[in-house]
């Protein structure tokens, strides 16, 4: 398929008219054709409109149509996913496998949430019965369930081409949800978020999907996002990257004179708490799971552990040794954009010079070509890490933090003092648990998912996945993009009061017609409910 270089508007291209710009390999430098042409404000306008026209039919769309779409979406990418890998490895310099791997899931995603919204029983469905002769006052017939918001600005990640990109999660869970989407194209990879959309623009025309369901925006810098969030059609905003620019963003979104909901994944050092159990068990294989985590993506995952919390004893110094060895053996990896290149070189930089701080490993390469950077390992003690607030930040990229602590006291402190997170870990024994009870129940109120005996890079796509977090780790801890729960970012509830039968959504039918779950006066079931005494007039 060739790419053009031009914003998707609904069914309609965008025009040359804006800032041109073009994708880099990571790998070389090298710049790669075509050239792309940043939206302008009379197209990202008519992106908008469209999207609202769109919702009127989209969100009273029954879940098993938007269902066919999704599933639609998934067809299409699949059919372009050579043309994906090829251009992808180019523009990011993932390998082959960690793209295919990335298809698979963004489409399985897809499949997912067709799944939860044929079914139905998300819409939370609630029925409190009538009752006309409760004294003093007669009890009304009072039914409600969640309705999309209208149309959701997306903003692409980065780190994730296909995942967390033009058909990701967010864009799957708002469409789920019945909303137009509008995305941004990060500009560190527009030909691949030109493939992917084509996918959904082709699976929107094949559905008969009204036209503004989905656009494409491309932008050379940040002009298109900030109007794209500050839009008064604009109704949510789903945002996956940094901190900087989430914030950004979400101060834009709060101070329009009608603020809107804005859903942010934005850093996390995702820390990692070695208790004394596992330690002496599986002190190497600990090092081994590390390093693995660390530099997975080149570090880039939102999920890296960022700081490893461990005793200072013989086996923790031997961990860390361990640990060191691996990384000084790793070859250069290369970032995926300059900007992020130079931030990662100037913070191992400053942190090499930080008081009380050692770098004790650096991997190999030259970093003389494309976006390359070295491995490091650094370690410090906890009176250090507690007294140094940037110890605690985020570095994005194939380094980690080794903090010894002293004791008990030490490490619950640590925990204390932590910001938000997406995940917190820890490694220990079933005697560990037990002794360090107090640290689990810290770290619930520091982390969106909590691990045990694992590593944080790898987030499941299911009803149970929490990822998100306490700020800054997210804009709103309350949320998830992922899993099931996501949905929830995009709806409220809408309540209808002594409404006759033939004006309910079927959701809220007596006959109940989907065969879904609703909570009728407080219990939960799936059966008809017999006459009763709801207006028919």
């Amino acid at each position: 398929m060739e790419l053009t270089g031009r914003s998707m508007i609904g069914y309609r291209s965008g025009g040359t008219g804006g800032e041109s710009f073009a994708a880099a390999n990571p790998a070389t430098g090298e710049k790669l054709a075509p050239a792309y042409f940043t939206a302008t404000t009379g197209e990202l306008e008519q992106a908008a409109r469209l999207a609202t026209q769109a919702f009127a039919g989209y969100g009273r769309l029954p879940g098993r149509k938007r269902g066919v779409f999704l599933r639609a979406i998934a067809e299409q990418i699949e059919k372009l996913s050579e043309a994906i890998v090829a251009r992808a490895t180019l523009e990011t310099a993932l390998p082959a496998a960690r793209v295919q791997s990335e298809i698979g899931r963004t489409c399985n995603q897809m499949r997912f949430f067709a799944g939860v919204i044929e079914e139905g029983s998300w819409l939370a469905a609630r029925i409190d019965r009538a009752d006309p002769s409760r004294k003093p006052l007669a009890k009304p017939d009072v039914r409600s369930l969640l309705r999309p918001l209208g149309p959701v600005a997306i903003f692409c990640a980065s780190n994730f081409p296909i995942a967390f990109s033009v058909a990701g999660g967010d864009t799957a869970s708002a469409l789920a949800a019945g909303n137009p989407v509008v995305v941004k194209a990060h500009p560190a990879h527009p030909g691949t978020a030109e493939l992917v959309g084509n996918a959904v623009r082709e699976a929107a025309r094949g559905c008969g999907m009204p036209e503004g369901v989905f656009s494409l925006l491309f932008d050379a810098g940040t002009r298109v996002g900030l109007e794209l969030v500050r839009h008064p059609l604009m109704k949510a905003v789903g945002f996956t990257g940094s901190r900087a620019g989430g914030r950004a963003l979400m101060d834009a979104a709060a101070l329009r004179p009608e603020p809107i909901p804005f859903y942010a994944e934005m850093s996390s050092v995702n820390p990692v708490f070695v208790l004394p159990g596992a330690l002496r068990e599986r002190r190497d294989q600990m090092a081994e799971g590390l390093h693995a985590s660390a530099t997975q993506g080149g570090g880039q995952f939102c999920t890296k552990p960022g700081v490893v919390v461990v005793h200072d004893d013989p086996d923790a110094r031997a961990l860390a040794k361990t640990l060191g060895d691996r990384l000084a053996a790793t070859p250069e990896f290369a970032l995926l954009t300059a900007g992020i290149q130079s931030a990662y070189a100037a913070r191992i930089e400053a942190r090499a010079h930080e008081a009380g701080v050692r770098k004790t490993a650096e991997g190999q390469g030259t970093t003389s070509v494309g976006f390359r950077v070295r491995t490091a390992l650094f370690e410090t003690d906890a009176a250090t890490f507690l007294s140094h607030e940037d110890l605690s930040s985020e570095i994005f990229g194939p380094q980690t933090l080794v903090v010894f602590h002293s004791g008990r006291e030490q490490l619950l402190e640590i925990a204390r003092k932590l910001e938000g997170h997406l995940t917190a870990t820890v490694h220990g024994t079933e005697d560990d648990l037990r002794e360090y009870a107090e640290l689990v129940a810290i770290l619930e109120t520091k982390a969106g998912r909590v691990i045990f005996n694992g590593y944080p890079t790898g987030v499941e796509v299911c009803h149970a996945m929490v990822h998100g977090g306490p700020y800054p780790a997210t804009s709103d801890g309350r949320s998830t993009s992922v899993g099931s729960q996501a949905l929830y970012r995009f709806v409220r509830p809408v309540c209808f009061q002594n409404f006759p039968k033939a004006a309910l959504p079927e959701e809220l039918r007596n006959e109940n017609p989907l065969s879904i779950w609703r909570l009728v006066d407080g219990q939960w079931t799936r059966d008809v409910i017999p006459a009763t005494t709801l207006p028919t007039k």
